[in-house]
């Protein structure tokens, strides 16, 4: 990393970054802060909104307003202090997981939300493993420290044994729960102290020379006072200092401790990812490692969501950018077709509100308006053929088959559907034999909002019913014995929405038998994304 150039300073002042947590650890509320303290929205929602609060900005299904919940992934770009924020907000809830892998392809940090009182919850945990997959390095805030939580000694060997990564902490807080009063600094030798009478006022700091300093007496009571000094000395002996080459590298990771809903800690947190977060990473294709900072524009999609906006049938893909400087009206090389297209209508998001992006620079992302071109997995280029990797498509867990209640709508049927398998939001499998098609996903809720996304934005109330196959898996191999296998196992072929063949399996031996068949042939429980 140390022999590169310096990138171009547009470039360099970008952080572009997930939010990853286990539901209700705050995460959203976490996300309406930052574009609070961003200048993004003047008021902070609620995401349980009571009577008239402000609906949070950042959910815009109206599953997730019901429901309190975030599943879908939104990305919002806002300034803060000299630099540009891109942050991806990431369904928690871990039916939804698939969609936030394919989002952490999309950016360079993760912050990891952790519950003061729950610590390290499964998700997390399931979250964190990604990030580790690709080196991801991790910035941890831990929230909800003004309800009871658990010892901060506690909390942080939970993370390094849970989660095998060395902590190191960036704040310190006094008190908990109702005594919470904020936070020590350790990197800027600061008191911060939390304002509990205005929420969306930014809590006051106070610049003092290390623990010894008088001025320490006149904020704090004498107990907590002494109780700070103390862990502060043993956290100092005890836990390694913040090592920046270490966190990049992704074997540590800083913790911040606040109140996201009481506005605490938060800007620190924000400083923190500006201060010391990485600026935007090469991208991995499959000819090369592509730059951030060539001249060149390229990009590809990790995430398309259909029907934004119900009014217009629009689609967005969302387009992380790996280099370039991009500009409103480019015609670009769509790889997969092999066909230019002209981007003249790109969006940039600020939670639930778009505008037109005139420009953009690699490590934002941008959202293209299109009618199904665009598929999860597509490269853009100004002509090099790149096919970007590393954004994974995952076996289903959950398979059931799906009928239109009202049989006039079948054909509507297949369209929607269609269009959620290339959202990603879903996949769909046409089975050789018979009509009709299954529908797998990765977790149960899934299909709760399939079903009310096609009724809602398509008006077909659907049916989703049992099927008697558990589990699929992509075939792969040399072409005749692919064939061979498909003209004997008619009844547990079908077919996905990219054209790709799929074995329907029973149960585990239906695998092991055409394992022990058909040795040339590969079943493979993902799939890469490549167009």
């Amino acid at each position: 990393m140390t022999n590169r150039a310096p990138l171009p300073a547009e470039i360099a002042r970008r952080r572009t970054f997930a939010i990853i947590a286990h539901p209700d650890a705050g995460k959203t509320t976490l996300t309406e802060k930052f574009l609070l303290f961003g200048g993004a929205i003047q008021m902070a929602g609620q995401v349980r909104a009571k009577g008239e609060a402000r609906r949070t900005r950042s959910d815009f299904m109206k599953l997730e307003q019901d429901r309190g919940i975030s599943v879908s992934a939104s990305a919002m770009s806002f300034d803060f202090k000299q630099f540009r924020f891109n942050l991806v907000d990431t369904p928690g809830h871990s039916d939804f997981s698939e969609d936030t892998y394919r989002t952490l392809t999309a950016v360079d940090t993760a912050v990891m939300v952790i519950d003061g009182a729950k610590g390290v919850e499964s998700q997390t945990r399931k979250l964190f493993e990604v990030c580790r997959l690709r080196d991801l390095p991790i910035v941890t805030f831990c929230n909800k420290m003004d309800r009871e939580a658990r010892d901060t000694f506690e909390i942080i060997d939970e993370i390094q044994e849970n989660l095998a990564i060395d902590v190191a902490p960036a704040s310190w807080p006094i008190g908990q729960g109702r005594d919470f009063l904020g936070c020590y600094d350790l990197l800027h030798d600061r008191l911060e102290l939390m304002d509990r009478a205005d929420r969306n006022r930014v809590a006051e700091s106070l610049k003092i020379e290390g623990l010894d300093d008088p001025k320490l007496a006149e904020h704090l009571p004498a107990d907590l006072l002494a109780k700070l000094r103390e862990e502060i000395e043993m956290a100092r002996e005890l836990l390694p200092a913040f090592d920046r080459a270490r966190f990049l590298e992704g074997t540590m990771t800083p913790i911040w401790f606040g109140s996201a809903i009481n506005s605490f800690g938060v800007k620190e947190l924000m400083d923190g990812i500006g201060e010391y977060g990485p600026e935007p990473e090469p991208q991995k294709a499959a000819e090369r490692m592509v730059m951030p900072e060539e001249k060149p524009v390229t990009g590809f999609v990790f995430k398309v969501q259909a029907n934004m906006d119900p009014k217009h049938r629009d689609r967005v893909a969302f387009v992380r950018l790996a280099s370039g400087h991009f500009e409103r009206g480019m015609k670009l090389l769509h790889v997969r077709t092999k066909k230019p297209m002209a981007v003249s209508s790109p969006v940039l998001f600020l939670a639930a509100d778009r505008e037109l992006a005139e420009e953009a620079w690699a490590g934002d992302i941008i959202g293209i308006p299109n009618h199904g071109q665009l598929r999860i997995g597509d490269a853009l280029t100004e002509g090099e053929v790149l096919h970007f990797t590393g954004i994974p498509s995952f076996a289903p867990e959950l398979l059931q088959s799906v009928r239109s209640t009202d049989p006039m709508k079948a054909k509507h049927l297949e369209k929607a559907l269609m269009q959620f398998a290339e959202e990603g939001a879903a996949k769909v499998f046409k089975p050789s034999i018979g009509s009709g098609f299954i529908v797998g996903v990765v977790g149960a809720l899934q299909f709760d909002v399939l079903a009310s996304r096609i009724e809602i934005e398509y008006g077909i109330p659907v049916r989703f019913e049992p099927s008697q196959f558990t589990s699929a898996r992509w075939v792969q191999g040399p072409k005749d014995a692919v064939e061979k296998l498909v003209n004997a196992n008619k009844q547990h072929i079908s077919i996905d929405h990219d054209g790709d063949v799929v074995f329907l399996t029973r149960l585990q031996w239906d695998i092991d038998r055409v394992l022990r068949d058909y040795p040339e042939v590969k079943l493979s429980a993902t799939k890469e994304m490549m167009a």
